[in-house]
């Protein structure tokens, strides 16, 4: 019968995964902490509240569609706000506030409610799940997000902590999502030893390329980099769902950029460089930006040197110069659409 890998001996599991990093190129400290994340979705995606949750973000590209092969260490997750504030949102697909003043008040209470919901509902679960499967790891919680720290099997370079975060919101639905299998990096790699695995329903990636390239539009319009570093992720997750196909069929989704657009102007605004708001359907609609100034190219171009020394990007990844040119060519084939 074959073993459970998180039931195994520390050296078993450092044996295991040295075997699947020699095959997939993935240093161990990743591939350990991709297992973590797998377990946690998993968790989750049984959980009675799993039904109103959707994986969404550079995760979900990489777990639940391979689209890129960056890894991403991060969960990000949308819980309906239609099951959170329902006397506030309605039934609709895609609810949105009538008026500012009404953002405000849906704001403060997803403020209130959803860390409410994280300490009563997620936190008790994982810890369960922890237990009853007797896993080592301390879980914590912050507001909307949650941790889990693990011992990790190897060491990188620092850029990647052994701690998984789970990080919720509750100003959308999540639409248009659907189901798909999540798996462990390693599993094809090892013989005879059962990873954890996860069905999660997952964003679809068009959503995904609009709200990363407007977040990389209100870069490129502030000129810096706000909230540390790991920002150079999104450029690389663009390039790579343009090569997958996926930016086209985004872009000639009209509807689906103004939605993005509209949800994002109401839930968060943002200022450019001179202080003013930043027009999110004029980024969609004939000015987007995602090549940033000259300034913000040095700290973009230090932050992707460090994903590449850390193995966060597989062999194939371009050189940084070649990654903006396809950024450029990227957008002004989304500013020609009409």
């Amino acid at each position: 019968m074959p073993d459970a890998f998180l039931k195994l001996s520390v050296a078993d599991r450092r044996e295991a995964l040295a075997v699947a990093a020699a095959a997939s190129g993935r240093p161990i400290h990743l591939l350990d902490k991709d297992v973590w994340l797998v377990w946690l979705l998993d968790v989750l995606f049984q959980s009675p509240f799993g039904e109103h949750l959707v994986f969404k973000g550079g995760s979900s590209l990489s777990k639940g569609y391979q689209i890129i092969t960056r890894f991403s260490e991060d969960v990000d997750l949308t819980y309906d706000i239609r099951v959170l504030a329902p006397e506030l949102s309605g039934p609709g697909l895609d609810p949105l506030p009538a008026t500012r003043s009404q953002e405000k008040r849906w704001t403060k209470e997803i403020r209130s409610r959803l860390p409410d919901w994280i300490a009563e509902q997620v936190v008790p679960r994982i810890s369960k799940a922890l237990v009853d499967q007797e896993l080592p790891g301390t879980l914590s919680s912050e507001s909307e997000k949650v941790f889990l720290e693990y011992a990790p099997l190897a060491a990188g370079s620092g850029y990647v902590r052994p701690v998984v975060m789970l990080e919720f919101g509750a100003r959308s639905t999540g639409e248009p999502w659907e189901t798909r299998a999540i798996t462990c990096d390693a599993a094809p790699s090892v013989a005879g030893v059962v990873f954890p695995s996860a069905t999660a329903r997952v964003m679809r990636p068009e959503r995904t390329f609009w709200e990363k390239a407007t977040a990389v539009h209100v870069f490129c319009q502030q000129g810096e980099f706000r909230g540390g570093e790991r920002f150079s992720r999104h450029w690389h997750d663009l390039v790579r769902l343009d090569r997958a196909g996926i930016a086209d069929a985004a872009i000639t989704d009209r509807a689906l950029a103004l939605a993005v657009a509209q949800h994002k102007t109401m839930f968060f605004s943002e200022k450019d460089s001179d202080g003013m708001l930043v027009d999110y359907v004029a980024a969609v609609s004939e000015g987007l930006r995602l090549v940033p100034g000259p300034d913000a190219l040095t700290d973009l171009s230090f932050d992707y040197a460090r994903m590449l020394d850390d193995g966060l990007l597989m062999s194939d990844a371009e050189p940084f110069g070649v990654l903006l040119e396809q950024c450029r060519d990227l957008e002004a084939r989304a500013n020609k659409v009409k």
